[in-house]
């Protein structure tokens, strides 16, 4: 039996004022997993996770959604069943949905009224996200005193008092340091693990590569490959890069003796000779042969892996014209 599906996305597109911004998408979010999307400024990703949460309609396809009641599966339209497909999803935009003049814990206790939760939910549910979220030292702070940090934690919270399927996030990491970044990350983390399916943007792409399961990358309002991580860097960009430093350095030898055939690049960087090749392990082989042959000792070896900042690059920089993934 396959995962199953939280999200449906069939053959959606969207345009504004004649200037289309997805076209033909379709792509399913799984239960359980973190799933980011990653693009360009203008790709159409904040118009995807609107298109998701029925905030936009699309002009062609749809998106479904599977509820489950009664523990029944009724997949529905999600323009079509706003109310129910609300109480399952939490969404954090870029921009603050809590009021300023109200204190953490009143924020909290305004949107779980909002959801007609009772009095006893309300304060277990909160007690809850503050411990999570790390807010419970803050809970009487009023919400224009808290730092950024805390203020997009707030944030988080506030979507997540429901106790939702699913948290949504938009840039969650905008305009934050790393430092504050890598926390946000770490509550991400902590919710997923509690079994919440994530679904969130980003131009922070390496922060993303070990916090997703699958990534979405979005160009020209078309998601031109959607798979893990891994197997994006696997799929896109192969080259890797061999690092060796010996004594006493004399690599014109290696250099003259390796073979070419799997090289793409080699030239000697202060104390490193650099390799950049797609089949490193067969590098790696010939460079511990030669650096025998050539009485050379071995000081330090590194083999420099893909990273999506690289992936990102070369499907940007690749004509358009594939489809979705």
């Amino acid at each position: 039996m396959g995962r199953p599906v939280i999200f449906d996305v069939r053959r959606v597109s969207k345009a504004f004022n004649g200037n289309v911004v997805l076209k033909d998408v379709s792509f399913k979010v799984y239960q359980g997993e973190v799933l980011g999307f990653i693009g360009a400024s203008g790709a159409g990703k904040t118009t995807l996770l609107n298109l998701l949460v029925g905030f936009l309609a699309p002009d062609h396809g749809g998106v479904y959604f599977t509820l489950h009641v009664k523990k029944k599966e009724h997949i529905v339209n999600v323009l079509e069943k706003p109310l129910l497909v609300s109480t399952n999803y939490g969404f954090a935009a870029q921009n603050p949905s809590f009021y300023e003049l109200l204190t953490v814990r009143e924020n909290l206790e305004y949107f779980a009224t909002l959801y007609g939760l009772g009095d006893h939910a309300i304060r277990a549910n909160i007690d809850v996200l503050l411990r999570l979220l790390n807010l419970k030292a803050s809970q009487h702070v009023m919400a224009r005193d808290l730092s950024g940090g805390m203020k997009r934690r707030l944030d988080i919270a506030c979507a997540l008092v429901h106790h939702p399927q699913v948290l949504i996030l938009d840039e969650p990491t905008a305009d934050l340091d790393p430092v504050l970044r890598n926390q946000i990350w770490e509550v991400v983390k902590r919710v997923n693990a509690r079994g919440t399916t994530v679904i969130l943007s980003s131009h922070h792409l390496n922060e993303l590569d070990t916090l997703c399961n699958r990534i979405a990358i979005v160009k020209d309002g078309k998601i031109v490959d959607l798979d893990t991580p891994d197997r994006l860097k696997l799929k896109h960009h192969r080259v890797q890069e061999v690092l060796v430093e010996s004594y006493p350095g004399n690599y014109e030898k290696i250099i003259d003796d390796i073979k070419r055939a799997d090289i793409i690049a080699i030239e000697r960087k202060g104390a490193y000779l650099t390799i950049r090749t797609e089949e490193p392990q067969r590098i790696l082989k010939q460079l511990l042969t030669l650096l025998e042959k050539h009485s050379e000792q071995l000081l330090d070896i590194r083999l420099n892996k893909p990273n999506l900042d690289d992936v990102f690059v070369t499907l940007y920089t690749r004509p358009s014209g594939g489809g979705n993934s």
